[in-house]
């Protein structure tokens, strides 16, 4: 994941911007810069590709000294790893520099626009767009907050943003839109911090803001002064920050598990860097090792996984055989292994596994190996013990994953098995242009969505939770795509809340689970707008006539679901390939509030274990 560091007060911000880079290293990068006002107040800039020593030996031999600037650690997106698409970014001029986190969804537009009025640009990247339209709005409005404002604006998708200018280098400005990582500031004597990241203040200062969705701050060495994206003035609200290690791990948030819900649109970010191009549009996984042939060869696919990685796994392998047209199967791992399954070298295998020690997945990936298939893992570790069983690995890049119920790696590794899928039909010739175009597109907007999805579940799921947190037993139903969402909602609450749960097909629910309905049994039921709508309608209907509560997940703006729920869980309108990612956040955060009310341990529930590493 991108991270962002700033500094503005008395000392060299130079060391200071290098050692928090350092610090936001853990996240994952392939190249880092910073940019820093020098004694005349001109930006002097530094990149480079590779690890953080590149950007220290460059600064060794030509050092630069200034007591403001920004810093940034890159994943890639749009643009290679490369030492001129590293970040910061500059305007024409050179007197603007941006670092950023996000993905400007609309910045094709707004090139073409900038292009027709004279700008060229340097990089690959979508967020040279930034820069230079600040740049643009600087000619017809007054300030660099001003300038940032319109920037922000005018850009589509979820970012977080710092910029500093060498006509205003008194000042650092901060923006936020949507969930593309968050903005902390913290307040030294005299100075000032930005950070990505909580824990890279953390040796620096106890006392920190907190900059909100379509916020925007403008930051001096004793100042600080927040509004909203639309211009209205907000309070500065300083925090007293515990400067206990794993109290800052939780960066303020009262369990792991809700900080890690909330850092969901970042992680898809994440994971989507280095394996979308836009321009050209197309999917890439370079750490496949097959060749097209071998791929168009695969007759059929096997998906692997335990616990949440089965249900994220029944997804994937809906997006291969929908996409690429491989018959794909999903099997439980510990099943799989100790029956003789009939595979060869036309059998594609794979594997998720959050920690990549899942013991009965090693064994079944491993008997996949030795009877000839090609296999794949995927898995949130680099270097544990599936990726060296493996023919290829596709890491989920979700960041570390404290609390025992998996909720980043669940949508991460969807989201890398739609990529896979994908990638795979563009090879298999299943895709033509226009459909490779479209699948990019929407997996751009993902970040956004889900961060959408997270606003919506704020709003409603603490008094849906409260209201039937002590149901006896619950009931997820879906169909389609969603059909996994439905057990994967269940399997949450039963692991954080100890409340009894089953996820199902709706379709089954009528062939003796229905015998289960009643005033303590509520039944959820996931019913999104997709082809499938009117048939979960009908069993909602029939949960009603036997005087069962039916809570709905719903498209927002569906009012007609209304007359068919008792309450209802709002999710933004996305195309039908999306709906399983996105529906995946009203369970979670169902499961997370239902164990809240009741005084649970979330982060480390009874019987559990983050990794399974025993039969």
């Amino acid at each position: 994941m991108c991270g962002i560091f700033g500094y503005l007060g008395t000392q060299n911000a130079t060391p200071l911007l290098l050692s928090g880079l350092e610090r936001l290293a853990y996240r994952g990068y392939d190249s880092s810069g910073i940019a820093v006002a020098g004694q005349n107040n001109d930006l002097k800039v530094l990149k480079a590709s590779g690890k953080i020593e590149n950007l220290l030996k460059l600064n060794a031999a030509d050092p630069i000294e200034g007591i403001r600037g920004i810093g940034h650690t890159r994943w890639a997106t749009h643009g290679e790893p490369t030492d001129i698409n590293a970040h910061p970014h500059t305007s024409r001029l050179g007197n603007i520099a941006v670092v950023h986190n996000g993905i400007v969804e609309n910045f094709n537009d707004i090139k073409k626009m900038l292009k027709a009025s004279g700008h060229n640009f340097k990089s690959e990247t979508d967020t040279e767009v930034i820069p230079l339209l600040i740049e643009t709005y600087l000619k017809s409005t007054p300030s660099l907050e001003e300038a940032v404002r319109e920037t922000v604006n005018q850009l589509e998708g979820a970012h977080a943003i710092a910029c500093i200018s060498s006509n205003e280098p008194e000042k650092i400005v901060v923006a936020r839109k949507g969930n593309a990582g968050g903005i902390a500031i913290g307040f030294g004597d005299n100075e000032v911090f930005i950070s990505s990241d909580m824990a890279a203040l953390v040796p620096l200062t106890s006392k920190v803001a907190y900059l909100d969705s379509s916020e925007l701050a403008v930051i001096t060495s004793n100042k600080c002064r927040i509004s909203t994206l639309d211009g209205k003035p907000i309070e500065t609200k300083i925090h007293q920050v515990d400067i206990e290690s794993y109290a800052v791990a939780k960066g303020g948030f009262k369990h792991f598990m809700l900080k890690e819900i909330m850092e969901q649109p970042e992680a898809a970010t994440s994971v989507l860097r280095g394996r979308v191009s836009f321009s050209p549009t197309k999917f890439m996984l370079p750490s496949l090792p097959f060749e097209t042939k071998e791929i168009q060869g695969f007759s059929r696919a096997i998906f692997l996984g335990m616990g949440t990685s089965i249900y994220a796994a029944q997804v994937g392998a809906r997006y291969l055989e929908n996409f690429a047209r491989v018959p794909a199967s999903v099997e439980n791992a510990a099943e799989f292994r100790y029956r003789d399954s009939v595979l060869d070298e036309h059998s594609l295998v794979v594997a998720i596994s959050q920690s990549g020690e899942t013991a009965d997945t090693l064994e079944a990936l491993s008997e996949a190996k030795s009877k000839g298939a090609r296999t794949i893992a995927i898995t949130n570790v680099e270097a544990s013990a599936i990726t060296r069983i493996a023919d290829a690995t596709l890491l989920m890049h979700a960041g570390p994953e404290i609390g025992v119920a998996s909720t980043k790696t669940m949508i991460n590794s969807m989201i890398v098995m739609y990529l896979l899928a994908s990638y795979f039909a563009q090879e298999r010739k299943n895709f033509s242009l226009n459909e490779v175009e479209s699948h990019v597109h929407n997996l751009s907007k993902l970040p956004a969505l889900l961060g959408d999805a997270i606003e919506n579940a704020l709003c409603t799921v603490k008094s849906v939770a409260s209201k039937y947190a002590q149901s006896k037993r619950f009931l997820f139903i879906g169909r389609g795509l969603l059909e996994p969402i439905a057990r994967e909602g269940a399997m949450k609450l039963k692991e954080i809340s100890y409340i009894h749960a089953e996820g199902m097909s709706a379709a089954e629910i009528k062939h003796g689970p229905i015998a289960l309905v009643d005033q303590e049994t509520p039944v959820i039921a996931i019913a999104l707008n997709n082809p499938l709508y009117e048939k979960m309608i009908t069993n909602m209907s029939q949960v009603h006539a036997r005087k069962g509560n039916v809570i709905a997940i719903a498209t927002t703006k569906n009012s007609s679901i209304l007359n068919n729920a008792d309450d209802v869980l709002w999710v933004p309108e996305c195309p039908e390939s999306l709906q399983p990612i996105i529906a995946t956040i009203p369970v979670q955060m169902l499961a997370y509030e239902i164990a809240e009310h009741l005084g649970n341990d979330i982060d480390q529930p009874r019987n559990l274990a983050k990794s399974v590493t025993v039969e």
